[in-house]
């Protein structure tokens, strides 16, 4: 066993009987760097990272290759989702020498962390005009060896133009507050980017646009704007029926290799099954589409059963791979199928129905004949197909599963505990409402230290050692505030409160306004990083947004709603440039042009009363709305509970009809 023995993440335990001699990242690494005058290689992953096992088992497991790596290098292994301040700051220097990421990510590094030469997967010897990773190795050390001032050249050169870098967002930041005009430019934007034919935002791989749609779903909402609804339907109803959906299980891979939705990458990850639940939730909210139910309820569904933890957290990802009836470790081999399987699992006729509905045949649409299911049909399934599904899920249940990355991730915990607490609500599952507590109950007890600061990630129900990012802040802080308009709980608001104060003083930039991922006396990197864009996941700048302006609204802060403002001047800009990675903002600036409204609830949390006029105004679809108890000044009405709906530090005259509440929230402001 190597130094990874005793790491916390699954993915640092996955390398920790390498033959490689492994670090992990911290001063001790690069102070023996230092002490023996060799390079750190830097190895960047995550445990459902499919080409990161390949790499492991070609490379990293091999004794040979080892002992070389040992003797030339310090390695050192990251976990790119305990520390993604790391992989972050030498993503974007990959990407800035190379034209494009991804992971493995494998960079090597002076002692004193500057990055000299770059890549992602090597393969075990040449293939595909790309070298092995032996003579990437041996190139390294030769160039180190021999040629020292280049090196030395190389790694000033990138580290002073990562440093250039640094201002740009910031640069954007303290433009005008977005304004409709922003809006209308980034729907024309989407719209001239989207898939016709398929659904969806550019081409091959296709990735699910879950922020984007959120702020469609609000851009409709504000705007009545019907071109905006348009390409949420055909998007959310494309994915929903292909392969990238899980017909059997609910939930959704990470991305589809193809334009058509077809052939997933197989990993499910946390963050991309909360935001997807929300967005179904909030189009079905919006239409009433059956189709958005059912996805939205299967989503859910698939949380609590796959990635619950028994601390009640939740997992942060399935494996692509798990073995196959050979015993063989393959991508997705725990959900394809083909038609022999389906006639051994169900009979002859029954095996052959399954094949027409989930589009399998003899060919197959993924590898050595197999099909990955999915629901070529427009008709929701009825009675009979439910019966169908049921008994195939069972079949797969009996089947190798993929391994689970179990660390809890404080970030995606708090998107999850968000949707998990709306859906609860709209769909009158107590069981999705519960989870979030719990989950949000973790979240406030494990992963905060004995100052409040938030911690990344935990395992077991213990606290990992890494200080959370503003991602972390901004996320959780979302999901107890949603938590806090669901269920009437102050305590939720009030720890929110408390995050929300660390964002301004260790995250917010006092001249401009921006916002950095990391704290300001977080461990110094190269260069401290900033986003606004999102990736995978809303960026910390704009969840962190998010979450003041809606704390800022149950509260009538002016402090946190100018601090919201100001870094939502950022969406100016990038509105008409990138809307497509920029939906979080995009959303928040629709709240930010609707108020937010704030509905504050006069009346015994438990009063049935009480609970109709919640329920209505969590059913309403204005833009960015939050929900609170009524302040003292606003009483209730004849002794009945009431709904004071306030917009701007303004409120109306309080409703006790739950009907004219809802109604009144729902219609399109105006402009």
């Amino acid at each position: 066993m190597n130094r990874l023995a005793g790491a916390t993440s699954p993915y640092l335990l996955q390398h920790a009987d390498n033959p490689v001699d492994w670090w992990e990242w911290g001063p001790e690494a690069f102070a023996e760097a230092a002490r023996r005058d060799v390079p750190v290689l830097l190895s960047v992953g995550y445990a459902a990272c499919h080409w990161c096992h390949v790499m492991a088992h070609e490379s990293f497991e091999d004794a040979g290759l080892a002992e070389y790596l040992n003797a030339h290098f310090v390695p050192v292994k990251v976990d790119r989702e305990e520390r993604p301040d790391v992989d972050a700051v030498y993503m974007e220097a990959v990407q800035a020498a190379t034209g494009q990421g991804g992971w493995p990510m494998t960079v090597f590094l002076t002692s004193d962390g500057a990055p000299f030469y770059f890549g992602t997967y090597f393969p075990p010897e040449p293939r595909h005009g790309m070298p092995s990773f032996r003579q990437v190795l041996e190139g390294v050390d030769e160039a180190w060896r021999g040629r020292r001032e280049e090196v030395a050249e190389v790694a000033g050169r990138i580290v002073n133009e990562l440093a250039g870098r640094a201002g740009v967002y910031a640069g954007l930041a303290g433009a005008e507050v977005p304004g409709r005009e922003a809006m209308r430019q980034a729907l024309a934007g989407l719209g001239r980017e989207f898939d016709e034919r398929n659904g969806g935002f550019g081409g091959a791989p296709k990735f699910p646009p879950s922020m984007v749609l959120e702020f469609l779903l609000r851009h409709h909402a504000a705007t009545g704007s019907g071109a905006a609804l348009d390409l949420v339907e055909r998007t959310c109803a494309a994915m929903a029926r292909g392969g990238i959906h899980d017909q059997l299980g609910g939930g959704f891979a990470r991305y589809s290799v193809d334009a058509k939705w077809v052939v997933p990458h197989f990993e499910k990850m946390l963050y991309d099954n909360a935001l997807l639940l929300r967005a179904y939730l909030h189009l079905w909210r919006a239409t009433g589409s059956p189709l958005a139910r059912r996805v939205a309820e299967g989503t859910g569904d698939f949380l609590l059963r796959e990635l619950r933890t028994p601390e009640g957290g939740f997992a942060s990802a399935l494996d692509a791979d798990s073995a196959d009836a050979e015993g063989r470790s393959r991508e997705g081999a725990f959900y394809v199928w083909t038609p022999e399987q389906l006639v051994a699992a169900l009979g002859e006729e029954d095996g052959r129905r399954a094949a027409e509905r989930y589009g399998v045949t003899p060919q197959g649409t993924f590898e050595e004949g197999a099909s990955v299911l999915q629901w070529p049909g427009e008709e929701e399934p009825d009675a009979s197909d439910e019966e169908l599904r049921a008994r195939l899920f069972a079949a797969r249940e009996l089947r190798p599963r993929p391994a689970r990355d179990d660390k809890v991730v404080a970030a995606w915990n708090g998107l999850a505990v968000a949707a998990l607490a709306e859906a609860g609500a709209l769909l009158d599952r107590p069981d999705l409402l519960d989870a979030a507590v719990v989950s949000a109950a973790l979240l406030i007890g494990v992963h905060r230290d004995e100052n409040g600061r938030l911690l990344r990630t935990s395992r077991d129900g213990v606290a990992g050692a890494n200080t959370g990012v503003l991602e972390d802040y901004g996320d959780v802080a979302e999901g107890l505030l949603t938590l806090h308009g669901v269920t009437g709980d102050a305590r939720w608001l009030e720890v929110a409160g408390e995050l929300l104060e660390v964002v301004l003083d260790q995250f917010a930039d006092a001249a401009s306004g921006a916002l950095y991922d990391t704290a300001a006396d977080a461990e110094p990197l190269i260069r401290r990083p900033q986003d606004p864009t999102d990736n995978a996941s809303p960026s910390g700048w704009t969840a962190a947004a998010a979450a003041l302006l809606s704390y800022a609204a149950l509260t009538d802060s002016e402090r946190h709603r100018a601090a919201a403002e100001r870094a939502l001047t950022v969406v100016t800009p990038l509105a008409g440039q990138a809307p497509r990675f920029v939906g979080w903002g995009l959303a928040a600036a629709e709240a930010l042009l609707d108020g937010p409204r704030k509905v504050a609830l006069a009346g015994a949390p438990d009063d049935p009363a009480t609970i109709t006029l919640r329920g209505a105004a969590l059913a309403a679809t204005a833009p960015g709305l939050v929900v609170t108890a009524a302040s003292a000044d606003q009483p209730l009405v004849d002794g009945a509970p009431a709904a004071y709906v306030c917009r701007r530090f303004t409120c109306d005259a309080p409703l006790t009809d739950p009907t004219w509440l809802r109604a009144g929230l729902s219609a399109t402001p105006d402009e």
